[in-house]
C-alpha cells in the first residue's frame, strides 16, 4: 500500500498544482469573462479532475485504515494477542490520520464550490484563489501524515503476521503461508 499511496499522492499533488498554476494563468487572461478561452477550460477540467482525485486518494486512506484496523483486531482476537501494542497502535494511527484526510477532502470540496461561485461571478475570485492555496497546503500536509502512518501500519501488519506464525508454530500448526497454499 505504501507504493500505491505514494504514487497516487504524487499524481494528486501534481494535478492540484497544475490546476493551481493554470488557474492563475486563466485569472491573468480574465478567463472567467471568456469561457471559450482554452486556458480557462483547461483550468476547469484540471480543477475538477484534481478535486475528484483528491477525494479518491483520501477515501482510499479511510478504507485502508478501516480495513486493516479491523483485520488486526480480528486476528488479535483469534490468536489471543494483547491489545497493546499492535491492535491499539492501528486504532491510534487511524485516529491520527482521519482528521487531516477529512480536512484535505473538505478543502478540495470548498475550493471547487468557490470555483463555481467565481465562474458564475457570484463570489469574488480571491475566495477561490485563497481556498485553492489552502487546499494545496492542507493536502501536502495530509499526504505527509498519511504516508508516514501507512508505513507504520504496514510494519504493524508484518509484526502481526510474525506473531501469528510464532503462535501457530507453538501450537504445532504450519506457518500461515503454508496453510493458505493448502486451501
Amino acid at each position: 500500500m505504501t507504493r500505491i499511496f505514494l504514487s497516487l499522492a504524487v499524481l494528486d499533488a501534481l494535478a492540484l498544482a497544475a490546476a493551481y498554476v493554470v488557474g492563475w494563468i486563466s485569472r491573468l487572461r480574465q478567463g472567467v469573462l471568456h469561457p471559450e478561452d482554452p486556458v480557462y477550460l483547461v483550468h476547469f477540467s484540471l480543477g475538477l479532475s484534481a478535486a475528484i482525485l483528491t477525494l479518491l486518494v483520501h477515501c482510499l486512506i479511510f478504507t485502508y485504515f478501516l480495513g486493516t484496523g479491523r483485520w488486526v483486531k480480528e486476528v488479535g482476537l483469534a490468536y489471543d494477542l494483547p491489545d497493546v501494542p499492535l491492535p491499539r497502535l492501528t486504532r491510534e494511527l487511524k485516529r491520527r490520520t482521519f482528521p487531516m484526510a477529512l480536512a484535505a477532502m473538505l478543502a478540495a470540496i470548498a475550493t471547487a464550490g468557490a470555483g463555481a461561485g467565481a465562474q458564475l461571478q457570484e463570489w469574488p475570485w480571491y475566495v477561490h484563489a485563497a481556498l485553492a492555496t489552502l487546499t494545496l497546503l492542507v493536502n501536502g500536509w495530509a499526504f505527509v501524515i498519511e504516508y508516514r502512518n501507512v508505513r507504520i501500519n504496514a510494519g504493524v501488519i508484518e509484526e502481526v503476521m510474525r506473531e501469528v506464525d510464532r503462535i501457530r508454530a507453538e501450537r504445532g500448526l504450519p506457518p500461515n503461508a503454508v496453510a493458505l497454499e493448502q486451501e
